[in-house]
């Protein structure tokens, strides 16, 4: 039982980057921006928040800033990417590059490798729900966890309702599907291109956050380990629907969580888990795309019939 009950907790706990960067980042899907540079965005995010953290002991302050330097970045993919029409996939890589460039080039500065919050007891920032929290198992894998980790799994719902039942995710979603018709019914495509991308950029921040001040309370350079782009495969296998896109992260997050909790049984052979997540990501990334062939190959013998 408490080894379920470590996995579950465990799923929620590295499944809420994830999350976020899916939040933030199927706008952009649904606005056909392909915004590779989720993964530089949380980075940013990370590092700005635990820098800000350590000089300042503000919390508040280093979530503030996190949030705008990421904005920065998500203007700078718009400007570069919508208005000038550059290949995103080389703006969004070099995005992730510079990021991870300049938190080193910092910390060469500083003289350390880790930027490690010792003013800071992540303890602290953990909630217990008064009720919830005495549940037998349940309150022990629900209850417990950092702010951000409620505003995540709360996001889910509150992008399905911005997506699907407001003006706004009815004009992204337009704009995404036929930039000719939506700008001949009056909408301003890169209007909501632009804020699709930036949307991304505030989760991207918030999930960086999260990984670094929340969690560990410390920063070291590339801590996000993939996490952007995982959240990327989770858009495209979810179709950029807000539950299932996020199911995929969470998928993602148990894939994680059993590699840690069995690692700590498996001895000298504990890093082989370590790529359980990244196999489950690409089996699913295969499983997906080979169902997605097989229905449109489907539907072209039907029609040919």
């Amino acid at each position: 039982m408490g080894l379920l009950s470590n996995i579950l907790y465990d799923t929620i706990y590295h499944s809420t980057p994830i999350i976020l960067c899916v939040i933030g980042g199927m706008f952009a899907y649904k606005a056909n921006v392909l915004n590779i540079a989720l993964e530089g965005m949380m980075l940013n995010g990370a590092f700005v928040a635990t820098l800000v953290m350590f000089f300042s002991g503000s919390l508040p302050l280093s979530i503030f800033l996190a949030v705008l330097s990421t904005l920065v970045y998500g203007f700078i993919f718009s400007i570069l990417g919508i208005s000038y029409r550059g290949n995103v996939i080389v703006v969004g890589l070099a995005i992730n590059l510079i990021t991870s460039a300049i938190a080193g080039f910092v910390m060469q500065i500083m003289g350390t490798a880790n930027i490690t919050l010792q003013n800071v007891n992540i303890a602290n920032y953990k909630i217990h729900i008064p009720l919830i929290g005495k549940v037998p198992l349940l309150g022990s894998i629900i209850s417990g966890h950092p702010p951000i980790t409620y505003l995540a799994f709360i996001g889910i719902a509150c992008s399905y309702v911005l997506m699907y039942k407001t003006r706004f995710g009815i004009y992204v979603r337009v704009a995404g599907e036929n930039e000719d018709s939506a700008s001949s019914l009056g909408i301003k495509v890169n209007y909501y291109k632009y804020a699709a991308v930036l949307i991304g950029a505030f989760c991207c921040a918030l999930a960086g956050v999260n990984l670094s001040v929340e969690r560990l309370g410390l920063y070291t350079n590339d801590m996000t380990a993939g996490r952007g782009f995982i959240a990327i495969a989770a858009i495209y296998c979810g179709q950029g629907r807000p539950v299932l896109s996020s199911m995929y992260a969470i998928l993602f997050g148990v894939a994680r969580a059993l590699a840690v909790n069995l690692s700590i049984y498996a001895g000298p052979a504990s890093g082989l888990f370590d790529i359980i997540p990244y196999i489950i990501m690409v089996a699913v990334l295969a499983i997906v795309s080979g169902v997605k062939y097989k229905n449109i190959k489907e539907r072209g013998l039907g029609s040919a019939m």
